[in-house]
């Protein structure tokens, strides 16, 4: 498969559906869906897997219903087109999303279960792999990346006050996120050399959290 761009009217199909997220809506532009949106990302994610996923995990694009079984929002249908490449949830994954804001990458330790998170406090307290960790993402801030994820207010229990990573350890998930608004890249070939390039950068973040953290033993929530 290859990856051409985007199509035109992927970025208006999710203007559409930000507007009136129904059945009906999703219906009428399913071929729009399909065309512009859906199968430009397997044609990408097609592209990347060779050099991302050996010895990392698998790539999947997820798909458009929401689970909302216990959401408020009942709205039926995501408003984005994701994809990755990982082994599984928390311990690193290589993200790719376009929605009517565009694009967007990321890459990190998303939604750490217990055991994860136990793993993950343990490696930022160790000074060598803390010291590793602290200077992948002082690298990526330099290089636009925008650092988030769930921390505590205050330290977690069992750590100084004045622990050199203190403000590391209060994450309970964490991630780095690149994101362009929406321009002629995204519908060209190039959009799959800015995608390649900012995962090839978070590559080190990622298989520090492959290492360290890696998958989680418990089931899924």
């Amino acid at each position: 498969m290859t990856f051409a761009g985007f199509g035109e009217h992927a970025v208006e199909f999710y203007d559409g559906l930000l507007a009136d997220n129904s059945k009906p809506y999703w219906e009428d532009n399913l071929k729009i869906y399909r065309e512009h949106v859906r199968a430009p990302m397997e044609a990408l994610l097609a592209e990347l897997v060779g050099e991302f996923a050996p010895g990392f995990g698998e790539g999947k694009v997820f798909r458009p219903h929401r689970d909302v079984r216990f959401a408020k929002d009942k709205s039926p249908y995501k408003t984005h087109c994701g994809a990755v490449i990982e082994q599984g949830r928390g311990g690193g994954a290589y993200y790719v999303e376009l929605s009517s804001e565009g694009l967007r990458v990321g890459g990190g330790c998303f939604h750490l279960q217990s055991d994860q998170l136990t793993r993950f406090r343990e490696a930022v307290d160790s000074d060598v792999h803390g010291h590793t960790l602290g200077g992948i993402l002082g690298k990526l801030r330099k290089s636009g990346w925008q650092l988030t994820g769930d921390a505590l207010r205050t330290k977690p229990r069992g750590f100084a006050d004045d622990h050199p990573r203190l403000e590391l350890l209060k994450y309970r998930s964490l991630y780095a996120i690149r994101a362009w608004e929406p321009d002629d890249t995204l519908h060209e070939r190039g959009c799959l050399d800015r995608v390649r390039k900012a995962w090839r950068q978070v590559r080190d973040f990622n298989e520090w959290a492959r290492d360290h953290v890696g998958l989680s033993e418990k089931p899924r929530r």
